[in-house]
């Protein structure tokens, strides 16, 4: 497996920039894809904005932003070549294996792909593929650039090699890998799937209103309430993460998603991204 030194990842969105700011940070050449320019380079300003934070709280420098900007350089879909190419698009099966069959095409025998998906089967979306042992997932958090959590999670056919390459990677990111196995909603998903459904549970039986929630959950040593995190995911992204856990284990109750989280994606109040959400952004 030859050594990784350019990073490819497809989205531009909230977690693929965030992802690629934290592999430019790290000193790999990054090629940011989507499939509009114009979406590059805002997920591109936005990764420099970033960057002015951390420069502001004195945990980065000028110089190292400079460095850290040069290293991304954008892609177009059909040209998108790397040692590692993270996928980072929404959770929609087919659309992820339509992208790691064409990238599959293109690239190297040796070249790695990965996935971020936070709910779907990562053996699934490698089905397709010529060579899946070389799939792995890559479970990065939101904002990936923050978080020090990956889940570095092994398919059914994932070289033992490749996880402990990437567990190499991860680190070399200064984040922390857990290896787990390919199971819905993986480790974290699973476990914080309640923290969102009973919280939504307690806002539709008037128990408490929305601040008062957060407010309390975050009193219990949480940094982010429920419905906060939940704006800053993307009520879209979460409701399918939920439907998706609802699907996998049978529609078992305990997972069923929410008439208020799909009020709210009905309506386009998607959160931080759309302005509102369970919070009025627009205001702030």
């Amino acid at each position: 497996m030859k050594s990784i030194k350019a990073v490819g990842v497809v989205g531009a969105g909230s977690m693929g920039q965030g992802i690629a700011q934290s592999c430019a940070m790290a000193g790999y050449e990054v090629l940011l894809c989507d499939v509009k320019s114009e979406i590059i380079e805002k997920g591109i300003q936005t990764i420099g904005k970033n960057l002015d934070q951390a420069i502001a709280k004195g945990k980065y420098t000028t110089e190292k932003k400079a460095i850290a900007l040069e290293k991304i350089k954008s892609s177009s879909p059909e040209n998108l070549k790397a040692d590692l190419i993270i996928e980072a698009v929404i959770e929609k099966l087919e659309l992820k294996q339509r992208i790691f069959a064409d990238l599959e095409k293109i690239n190297d025998l040796d070249s790695v792909f990965a996935t971020n998906t936070s709910s779907l089967s990562v053996s699934k979306i490698a089905a397709e593929l010529k060579y899946p042992q070389r799939f792995v997932g890559l479970h990065f958090f939101n904002p990936a650039h923050l978080m020090k959590l990956v889940e570095v999670v092994a398919g059914e056919k994932t070289d033992e090699k490749l996880m402990r390459a990437m567990i190499s990677f991860v680190k070399s990111l200064d984040k922390t890998p857990v290896a787990v196995k390919d199971s819905p909603g993986f480790i974290v998903n699973r476990v914080a799937r309640h923290y969102y459904l009973e919280s939504l549970k307690l806002l539709e039986e008037n128990t408490a209103d929305i601040g008062t929630i957060d407010a309390l959950t975050k009193s219990a040593g949480f940094k982010l309430g429920p419905f906060e995190l939940m704006d800053l995911i993307g009520n879209d992204v979460n409701l399918e993460v939920s439907r998706q856990m609802y699907e996998a284990f049978e529609k078992v109750k305990r997972f069923k998603p929410s008439p208020i989280q799909e009020e709210k994606v009905r309506l386009g109040n998607l959160g931080k991204k759309t302005g509102k959400g369970y919070y009025d952004y627009e205001k702030k």
